[in-house]
């Protein structure tokens, strides 16, 4: 069983969802293998996959003059929401990062780069 440790405790992560009402979600968890934070990662993951997918489809926008203007809103929403979920992916990853260390010098821990004196992972 996962056990919380006293010395360490998180900020609550936002998650890529809403509620019905559009406020924000948060999972307050130290258990990044908890099966709600597994489940925000992988709809952060697909959430991800489909604006590549998307940016792949549009390419640059068409000029304004001769488009038909559906297909411009249309895409125009898709790309609107596509960054509105990057954009949210980004502020809860960003939120996630621990506060740099000022030790300097750093180390493979278990295949990712830590320092070598505290060993907390140096994200680059």
């Amino acid at each position: 069983m996962y056990e919380r440790s006293p010395s360490r405790c998180s900020p609550p992560r936002l998650l890529p969802w809403t509620r019905p009402d559009g406020a924000p979600c948060y999972l307050s968890t130290d258990n990044p293998d908890s099966p709600l934070s597994l489940l925000a990662d992988h709809a952060e993951d697909e959430l991800i996959e489909a604006a590549e997918a998307l940016l792949d489809e549009t390419g640059p926008l068409p000029a304004v003059r001769g488009a038909d203007p559906r297909e411009l809103c249309r895409t125009a929403a898709a790309l609107h929401q596509a960054l509105r979920d990057v954009l949210r992916i980004a502020v809860s990853r960003g939120d996630r990062l621990p506060e740099p260390c000022d030790h300097g010098e750093t180390r493979l821990c278990e295949g990712r780069t830590c320092c070598r004196a505290c060993r907390q992972q140096i994200y680059l």
